[in-house]
């Protein structure tokens, strides 16, 4: 178990903040990251070549770290949905193939297949939410032979439902299909193993679990994609790039591994380092134990919102980090900013209110949430 970090941050004492999932507030040290990058470029003269390649290589190998991967596989990203492009432009889908996504899935990796199975004839095929909450059960019925594509997340957005990647992972390599996984609600505080699931493409966005800056992002590319097509040519993702003498010595390969998929500009003179300060820490901290730590605090929230009328999913089928209160109850239109002027932050995703704690959640800030949906209630 972790102690409380809040003084990591700058939230104010009567600010309960229990809203991760939404946008993770900044570490004092990551702020101070970017500052310092940001007076880098007021200075651009003391910029060398190798300062467009360094910062990227640190922030490969500590994503890579955390999700127990190799680093040639990081490609930096903007987004989700540009990652996404990766895995679209790569990926082998055929006319009369399925592609499986979860019913109420983000978006992000829903749109792309759904404009890929209209261009290939392909079939888009949305898992039912399971009466059991058993997700994992509910895809592994799903995936055949037939099956092209598996497009998941590590736990659904709305509620923290968490699906076992591992053996989903090894039923698509069974079948032949694909599996990309968009880990935006969980990398940083559920732990991952790459090798043990074998993604074909792994992504999340810094700004939420990772404590990171919005706008950036990390997607682990698996082997057999590795040498594929990227979303755009860029001069630095081009073999001998370093050399910016020379850069018009055009070469027809790339730079190792997966730089080739990075996004243009990658190296934010700002971001990248603001990413590499919140990687850092998470790694200091370690995500089992801030998934232990976050699983006593949810299961403690769970337990108390339950004599309330109150339901969560089951702790053994539920992300540690993550907490969906559904009730029979209407809920209030102004639910959410009656919370907000008692300085209560949380979300509403589908018919879940989610709560997501991170280790700057006092005792007090849970207290301040049940008095404030005691008194929107009444």
């Amino acid at each position: 178990m972790i102690a409380n970090q809040r003084h990591l941050f700058d939230i104010p004492s009567d600010v309960a903040y229990l809203n991760c999932a939404y946008m993770s507030p900044l570490l004092n040290a990551v702020r101070d990251a970017g500052h310092a990058g940001v007076d880098r470029k007021r200075r651009p003269w003391h910029l060398t070549p190798a300062d467009f390649f360094d910062e990227s290589n640190r922030a490969r190998a500590l994503f890579a770290r955390l999700i127990h991967g190799d680093a040639d596989g990081v490609a930096i990203v903007p987004s989700v949905s540009y990652a996404m492009g990766i895995a679209a432009a790569n990926a082998h889908v055929e006319a009369g193939q399925t592609i499986i996504a979860l019913d109420d899935q983000f978006p992000a990796n829903v749109y792309p297949w759904q404009v890929m199975a209209e261009r290939t004839g392909a079939r888009m095929a949305m898992v039912p939410r399971p009466d059991d909450d058993d997700w994992t059960r509910r895809v592994l019925e799903r995936v055949d032979r037939n099956t092209a594509l598996v497009a998941l997340p590590h736990c659904h957005w709305t509620d923290g439902g968490r699906l076992d990647l591992a053996t989903i992972g090894q039923r698509c390599r069974d079948v032949g299909a694909a599996l990309v996984v968009d880990a935006t609600q969980s990398c940083g505080a559920l732990p991952f193993d790459t090798g043990a699931v074998a993604p074909d493409l792994f992504v999340s966005a810094s700004y939420k679990w990772m404590l990171g800056p919005y706008s950036l992002g990390f997607a682990w590319i698996g082997p057999r994609w590795r040498q594929g097509t990227p979303v755009e040519e860029t001069w630095i993702g081009r073999a001998h790039s370093e050399d910016f003498a020379r850069l018009v010595d055009y070469q027809t390969s790339y730079q190792p591994g997966a730089q080739r998929f990075d996004v243009g500009e990658r190296s934010n003179f700002a971001l990248l380092p603001m990413a590499v300060a919140g990687m850092a820490q998470l790694l200091a901290w370690g995500v089992e134990d801030i998934a232990k730590t976050l699983q006593a605090r949810t299961a403690a929230i769970a337990e108390r919102a339950a004599p309330l009328g109150f339901r969560s999913t089951p702790a053994n089928l539920r992300a540690p980090h993550y907490l969906g209160l559904s009730t029979d109850r209407t809920l209030p239109d102004d639910f959410l900013s009656r919370l907000a002027e008692r300085n209560v932050f949380v979300s509403v995703r589908g018919s879940a209110v989610r709560v997501t704690p991170h280790l700057y959640t006092t005792d007090e800030d849970v207290d301040r949430f049940f008095d404030a949906l005691a008194a929107c209630l009444d």
